[in-house]
């Protein structure tokens, strides 16, 4: 069988592709909007996406597709239960980001706690210009040794947190899920984190038991010493709660890498934040150019099990 891949997003990817090793035809987009979805992927058998939704009512009308190739470790751009229902093998890309992302934690982590954002601030300013003495004390510097970093998800990326965290010095608490009467050994319940963590940082999937996982409840219980950092999905986090969390400085400070909505077409309102007890990057944890290619390189060996009978890293 030749198969027929298309790749819906390909400018989302840079780094180097390599052929698939079996009879196939390659078409790239370097993006694809809602409405031309169904036109590219029919015909194809497989179809790889990074963020382009694939919805039962878009799958449904391309009955040849067999095999979704996310090129990306999430995969709620996809419907999971419609590919599960109708023989659709769904594959992710996993640990790609194991040294980039934890990396951008511990950027905005330290950024945060020692007030990087401040002191650019001041000396823009001309404050350190102006000063009577060497340094200048207008801003608060915290270290992170000796300080709580509390977990929520501890899969590959939540580990290799773990093991920067420990190596600062930290002391390291896993969440329990949400609302779980029963706590595992070596898991800390839910709330507990929130309420001793100095740091707090999200590495969990987005679900309907997920969505807005934290917000004004949550933010009540955290420490107004306490930063959260999110670098998974916009959704885990009520973003209204999170502006009035810093706002009436119920928490200390907050680093985002994504949204609820991406791109933010119709605006957002942590863009309109202009504190320096928030730090807003454009998803790009995952990004680096190391990163990437690790990814391109998993995604085609994701393909090519599937092409030969024995697929990989199986989502259903």
């Amino acid at each position: 069988m030749k198969h027929k891949i298309v790749f819906l997003d390909r400018k989302s990817i840079i780094a180097d592709i390599r052929a698939p090793a079996f009879d196939h035809e390659w078409i790239d987009h370097d993006k694809t909007a809602p409405d031309e979805t169904l036109a590219r992927i029919q015909n194809a058998s497989i179809v790889i996406s990074n963020k382009v939704r694939l919805s039962a009512d878009i799958l449904k009308q391309a009955p040849s597709v067999k095999m979704v190739a996310v090129c990306a470790t999430g995969t709620d751009n996809v419907d999971l239960a419609y590919c599960k229902a109708n023989g659709i093998a769904v594959s992710n890309i996993r640990g790609y980001a194991m040294h980039t992302l934890p990396e951008h934690v511990f950027m905005l982590v330290l950024a945060l706690r020692r007030n990087l954002l401040g002191w650019r601030e001041d000396v823009k300013a001309g404050l350190w210009q102006q000063a009577d003495q060497f340094c200048l004390f207008t801003r608060s510097i915290s270290d992170i040794h000796g300080t709580t970093l509390g977990l929520i998800g501890q899969g590959v990326l939540g580990q290799s947190v773990r093991r920067i965290a420990e190596a600062f010095g930290m002391k390291v608490l896993v969440a329990e899920h949400k609302n779980t009467a029963t706590v595992r050994d070596g898991y800390t319940a839910f709330d507990s984190v929130l309420r001793e963590a100095d740091v707090i940082s999200l590495h969990t999937p987005l679900t309907p038991e997920t969505r807005h996982m934290i917000s004004t409840r949550e933010f009540g219980l955290m420490k107004p010493t306490s930063l959260l950092i999110n670098t998974a999905r916009g959704n885990l986090v009520d973003e209204a709660a999170l502006v009035e969390a810093l706002k009436s400085k119920r928490i200390a400070g907050a680093g985002f890498d994504v949204l609820s909505v991406e791109p933010p077409r119709e605006g957002n309102p942590l863009l309109e934040l202009d504190l320096p007890n928030f730090i807003l990057t454009p998803h790009v944890a995952w990004g680096s150019r190391d990163a990437m290619q690790i990814m391109a390189d998993q995604l085609v060996d994701n393909i090519e099990a599937f092409a030969a009978g024995a697929p990989r890293n199986v989502v259903v």
